[in-house]
């Protein structure tokens, strides 16, 4: 009895020497600190700020909206024809006041960057160039005609976002739900906890953008943006693939500011621009976890190792999968 008994205290007291000594079992530390992403205090500090930027590509379409109040002393200085009803030809006063519209159609390509605040804002900001055409404007029997049709705008742009829902937000949802069941309710409290453990890949986020708009080809000599910004509103909808990387659609409006003016002439002519437009993108975020090349370590999973988190796949999979999910 006494040879079994020192038998199993030698394993005991092996077993905890390795542990002291190593602290990490098949990858899995232990007694590690919790999301210790470097061994030196200020790389830990550099790698948990980087996780929380992403680089994003978008590109789509947009339909535009032109319409103009025209109300000029000389109406003469602008390319005003009378192309319908020619047979009742009819002079433009100074007194008359027209009220133009027009259509245009533009593919806008941006690239950002984006900065995670807390899971619940935005902020970010970007380059894009779009490329488009929009037609005459056109007010009754009247035609105010462009040089030509073609456009190319830049713009430097910012975004703020709030997040509407996410798998945060869904957790948090699925608790007030189950509120009113007893926890004594064990069928319904196994109900709650497996759909809290579900992966929920969607994110929705309100968000506005502001910026400054040049262009860089215009329809018309004379066409320009003025001095003020332009803003916007807009939906995104993400879909995650892993941690770090996930698709996006953005669908919103924009309202921009242009200005006809001859030249050589004080008068000007404000054009009020709406942009309806939907873009598709993908995103991806810096990873701060550094993938695990420890020779031997064959986990997939995020995992430690002598207190810092490896990733243990590639950023195009998720790093904790579930059920269903190990491809």
């Amino acid at each position: 009895m006494k040879i079994k008994f020192t038998i199993i205290a030698l394993l005991v007291f092996g077993f905890s020497s390795l542990s002291l000594a190593q602290e990490d079992f098949f990858g899995i530390d232990t007694k590690a600190k919790r999301n210790r992403m470097s061994q030196s205090n200020l790389g830990n500090v550099f790698r948990q700020a980087v996780s929380n930027f992403s680089f994003e590509l978008a590109a789509g379409g947009n339909y535009l909206n032109n319409q103009m109040l025209f109300n000029s002393e000389q109406p003469s200085f602008y390319p005003i024809d009378q192309v319908r009803n020619i047979s009742n030809v009819s002079e433009i006063s100074s007194q008359d006041t027209l009220s133009f519209n027009g259509a245009g159609f533009g593919v806008p390509i941006n690239l950002g960057v984006r900065l995670n605040l807390f899971d619940i804002f935005t902020l970010g900001g970007g380059y894009g160039r779009e490329i488009g055409s929009f037609s005459s404007l056109a007010s009754g029997d009247y035609d105010f005609t462009f040089d030509q049709s073609a456009y190319t705008f830049d713009k430097l742009y910012g975004t703020f976002g709030l997040v509407l829902y996410d798998a945060k937000r869904r957790v948090s949802f699925l608790k007030w739900r189950y509120r009113k069941f007893a926890t004594q309710n064990t069928y319904m409290q196994s109900e709650k906890n497996q759909r809290m453990r579900q992966n929920y890949p969607w994110r929705f986020i309100l968000e506005g953008e502001y910026g400054q708009l040049f262009s860089r080809s215009s329809p018309d000599a004379n066409l320009d943006f003025n001095n003020e910004p332009y803003y916007g509103l807009a939906l995104r909808v993400e879909r995650e693939f892993s941690e770090y990387a996930r698709v996006f659609v953005k669908a919103g409006v924009e309202f921009r500011d242009l200005v006809y003016g001859p030249e050589n002439f004080e008068d000007i002519q404000n054009i009020k621009q709406s942009v309806y437009g939907a873009q598709i993108g993908l995103s991806i975020s810096l990873p701060g976890t550094k993938r695990c090349k420890v020779q031997g370590c064959g986990v997939v999973m995020k995992h430690l190792h002598e207190g810092v988190e490896y990733r243990g796949s590639s950023i195009w999979n998720f790093q904790n999968r579930k059920v269903g999910q190990w491809y």
